[in-house]
């Protein structure tokens, strides 16, 4: 005698399809509209960066808010083999980002079973995945 307090896996999957197409829908509609108020809001923070600018100043007191300008500067290389080595050979390991490349170090771990860097951690867990049908 079957349990009847269990879903069939088949009406489970069904379901959840059926949730995750309107999910897709709902966010297909979403990135629309916010792609568009993105683009507005590009088009005015450069119309405050020109006034700014010509103004001379990098902050401004406004009766709808404080405007403030400032400078970002971002690094990056397009040559890894080249500053490796100058990281290596200036000893500059904190240029670096501390985080681990997840596909390579799961595949040093297995090159080198039993190789394991002190204070190392690793979560594992289950993960459910439902697909179309196939026909």
């Amino acid at each position: 005698m079957p349990n009847e307090d269990v879903i069939p896996l088949d009406k489970l999957a069904r379901v959840y399809r059926k949730i995750y197409t309107k999910q897709q829908e709902l966010t297909k509609q979403y990135e629309s509209a916010n792609e568009e108020l993105e683009l507005k809001k590009v088009e005015i923070k450069n119309a405050m960066k020109d006034q700014m600018l010509a103004l001379g100043t990098n902050s401004v007191r406004t009766e709808e808010g404080t405007i403030m300008l400032s400078q970002k500067t971002r690094y990056y290389t397009d040559d890894w083999d080249s500053f490796k080595t100058f990281v290596v050979e200036h000893d500059a390991i904190d240029l670096f980002e501390k985080r681990i490349a997840q596909k390579n170090m799961a595949m040093f771990l297995e090159e080198n079973p039993g190789v394991v860097p002190a204070g190392l951690n690793s979560m594992s867990e289950y993960a459910v995945t439902v697909r179309k049908p196939t026909k």
